[in-house]
């Protein structure tokens, strides 16, 4: 494609939008408010897969005991943990460790203890880690099969719910975001169909006198790929600023949390948008030229 030409499907373009201003605002208005929701689908939902790994790998199962276990049997249960496969830590905690433990967690509340007296009734227990978060589930079975073993219990409940939740903002966000996808291309080809029909006469007269099908379709299809990437470029925008805020926010008062750092994450977000926001407006051009190029 030679410059002059480009020049001139640009400038018709450009042409065709100054025109229909109202049009051409509504539709990259839908654009950016579609794509907008989707990178905040996007954002939140790779979020909670990161939260649910970096909870996953630390899941550790707490192995609680029987009572009145002689020390040579509590060695021996520590001893065949230690040798399960996938086990690469064994902790024993007693039951007077625990019942410190408990205290530091109850903080300024420990008065709620007195009741107990000098009873402790916190068991004596290990705390094992795995090699891998998949292993946790199956140690944890074995070691429950174990002899003085009262229990083993492990978060990997906190996690499973995390995923679950993650699917389901997965699932509805994909049903919305193909409704706006939808609207989108609704509002942009209606916008080129107005073009279209506008400049009929003038699209017959080029015809009649030697010029291509693309030739001619080029401008409407550069128009509907600017209303994209400029619906797409907003959205990119507003969530490159709302998430940068977001991640700020909880590095100051919530620093455990396991946030996606906000580069190169939104970066490659942005260029996912701004293609689909391209592409979105293409295919709009598309459909609406498809019906009415023949003039």
């Amino acid at each position: 494609m030679k410059i002059r030409t480009a020049e001139y499907f640009i400038r018709e373009a450009v042409t065709s939008m100054r025109r229909n201003g109202l049009m051409s605002f509504a539709s990259i208005s839908t654009v950016a408010l579609s794509l907008l929701i989707l990178g905040m689908f996007l954002v939140m939902v790779l979020n909670l897969n990161n939260m649910a790994q970096a909870l996953e790998s630390q899941v550790e199962i707490s192995v609680y005991l029987q009572d009145d276990l002689s020390d040579l049997e509590i060695r021996e249960i520590g001893t065949r943990i230690t040798k399960m496969q996938g086990v690469n830590q064994v902790l024993f905690v007693s039951k007077s460790e625990a019942m410190e433990r408990f205290k530091q967690r109850l903080g300024d509340q420990q008065g709620m203890l007195a009741a107990l007296g000098d009873t402790n009734p916190l068991p004596d227990a290990f705390e094992v880690k795995v090699d891998k978060p998949e292993q946790v589930k199956p140690v944890a079975q074995a070691v429950n099969e174990l002899k003085g073993v009262e229990n083993a219990k492990f978060g990997q409940e906190v996690v499973e719910h995390v995923f679950t939740l993650a699917k389901m903002i997965r699932i509805f966000g994909l049903i919305l975001i193909v409704f706006l996808a939808l609207a989108a291309l609704f509002i942009i080809s209606n916008t080129i169909r107005i073009t279209v029909f506008a400049r009929r006469r003038e699209i017959g007269i080029m015809k009649y006198v030697g010029a291509t099908d693309w030739f001619i379709r080029w401008p409407f299809l550069i128009e509907g790929m600017i209303l994209g990437f400029g619906g797409a470029l907003i959205a990119v925008l507003l969530l490159s600023q709302s998430y940068g805020a977001l991640v700020s926010q909880v590095y100051q008062s919530l620093a455990f949390l396991p946030i996606i750092p906000k580069y190169p994450f939104i970066t490659n977000i942005s260029l996912f948008l701004l293609v689909v926001g391209t592409a979105i407006g293409a295919l709009g051009s598309t459909i609406s030229l498809k019906k009415f190029m023949k003039v």
